[in-house]
């Protein structure tokens, strides 16, 4: 390794102790999507305490997200943070499955809480190298609530947040170390409600129309379009209501569905389908239909040129090392769940090459903006995916924290060969330019403010309002 490259390694490793500590204070809250308010509040204080100036509050529609920002001129370099939870994984940190002694039924399952501080530190580390060697760009480090809700970074995207970037990194905890150089799904996500009207279901039948009808014949529908669907596409619902007692003739149902495609353009197609079959489904009962977008986002496409440079420095700084007790822990986790007692890896997993997975990501959009990259470091044992207990075990101890500065390291060095390496930045964009074809990049949202953000702000305000305060 270099001067440079020791230099900026140091300054990330300067701050492990003051990081770990805000990460365990957000693996303690574990606060749900849109509900981010402590989180959102930590994070930004410290970037602003480490000479970041805060701004945007609330955009995209969403009260938590916001914008940090370093510097001036060219090139503008994007950073991205994440900070909520999931609900039903809280988990001790323990090699066992096994509830929270605070009671907090939440958990980070995916790490969010190592995703946001590794990228604040890269950030902050960062600054303070460009700072101490006059070399002027801009950082840009973005605050991003809901990612597991997927009304985050989509509805800052429509709110032009990334707009002004020359690139974008961020980074995800798994359980392998590699370049994130993959082509994730593409995703909508629906509701669709019917609307009937009630009677006794044995006296008068005839004087009711039935949502619940209407549900059954709509995902009956939705069923038969798997037929003629892509290989590459899945859809998945769940039927959240469809009446509240046998005796009467059911007036609501609400089904929560998902369809995932190659690119964002099957998706589109794919989505007024199932319009369609909502519509039918209401003719068929006399009942009527609403669907409302709740989000979409676009497939997140790979950059090998900047896979390139990750994986240039993931091979220089290698992948993190265990100690017995960690890799005894993992195993002990694996042997609970009955995955084989392989431990954590330690090892760096070769790039990927963009292959196509069936996960999706908010990061999608981004990568339709600007050049973008992330990288996976190892914080869970081998077997065990992300949203399990296993990872938010992990994650509130010294395995999550290795991972979490070894991601912090990957995310600065690339960060400075985008800002001081010319002919790097050049081709990650002509690579980005190529694979979009130069078309501009068009939210899938239909909404200025995320549906979901919009009810949940509404709900506290009639039963909690002072938690907005």
């Amino acid at each position: 390794m270099n001067d440079a490259t020791m230099n900026l390694i140091n300054e990330v490793n300067s701050l492990e102790n003051e990081i770990w500590s805000l990460a365990h204070k957000i693996w303690d809250l574990s606060e749900l999507s849109l509900e981010e308010q402590e989180s959102s509040a930590l994070e930004a204080k410290y970037l602003a305490g480490n000479g970041f100036a805060i701004s945007n509050h609330g955009i995209g529609g969403l009260d938590f997200a916001w914008i940090a920002t370093w510097g001036s001129g060219k090139p503008v370099i994007g950073i991205t943070v994440e900070f909520d939870a999931l609900p039903g994984l809280g988990n001790e940190i323990s090699a066992m499955k096994m509830p929270r002694k605070d009671g907090n039924l939440n958990g980070h399952g995916c790490g969010h809480n190592l995703i946001g501080n590794g990228a604040i530190c890269a950030a902050v580390a960062l600054k303070n190298y460009l700072e101490k060697n006059n070399i002027n760009a801009t950082l840009k480090v973005f605050g991003c609530p809901a990612e597991e809700l997927i009304t985050g970074k989509n509805f800052m995207a429509r709110a032009g947040a990334f707009d002004d970037l020359d690139a974008c990194l961020h980074w995800h905890p798994l359980n392998k170390t590699m370049a994130i150089n993959v082509n994730t799904s593409a995703i909508s996500n629906l509701r669709v409600e019917f609307f009937g009207k009630t009677s006794h279901s044995g006296l008068a039948p005839w004087a009711g129309r039935s949502a619940a009808h209407a549900a059954e014949i709509f995902v009956h529908g939705v069923n038969a379009m798997r037929e003629h669907l892509i290989p590459e596409a899945r859809v998945q619902y769940l039927v959240e209501t469809s009446g509240s007692a046998v005796n009467v003739v059911s007036d609501y149902a609400k089904i929560n569905i998902i369809y995932r495609g190659p690119k964002v353009e099957n998706v589109m197609k794919q989505v007024t389908w199932i319009n369609d079959i909502a519509k039918g489904a209401a003719l068929m009962t006399q009942t009527t239909s609403k669907v409302t977008d709740l989000a979409g986002c676009y497939d997140i496409l790979p950059n090998q040129a900047m896979a390139d440079r990750v994986m240039k420095y993931l091979n220089q700084c290698g992948a993190p090392q265990w100690t017995s007790e960690e890799q005894e822990f993992a195993k002990q986790m694996q042997k609970s769940e009955g995955y084989e007692e392989l431990g954590l890896s330690s090892v760096i997993t070769p790039d990927p090459k963009g292959i196509a997975i069936g996960g999706a990501s908010d990061v999608g959009d981004i990568s339709y903006i600007t050049p973008t990259m992330g990288v996976a470091i190892a914080c869970w044992p081998l077997g065990f995916a992300p949203h399990t207990w296993a990872a938010t075990s992990c994650n509130g101890m010294s395995i999550g924290k290795k991972g979490m500065m070894r991601a912090a390291e990957i995310l600065a060095l690339v960060g400075l060969d985008l800002i001081t390496d010319a002919e790097f930045l050049a081709a990650a964009k002509v690579e980005f330019l190529e694979r979009t074809g130069g078309k501009p990049y068009q939210s899938l949202c239909q909404s200025d403010v995320p549906p979901l953000a919009a009810e949940h702000l509404h709900q506290v305000d009639t039963h909690d309002a002072v938690h907005y305060l």
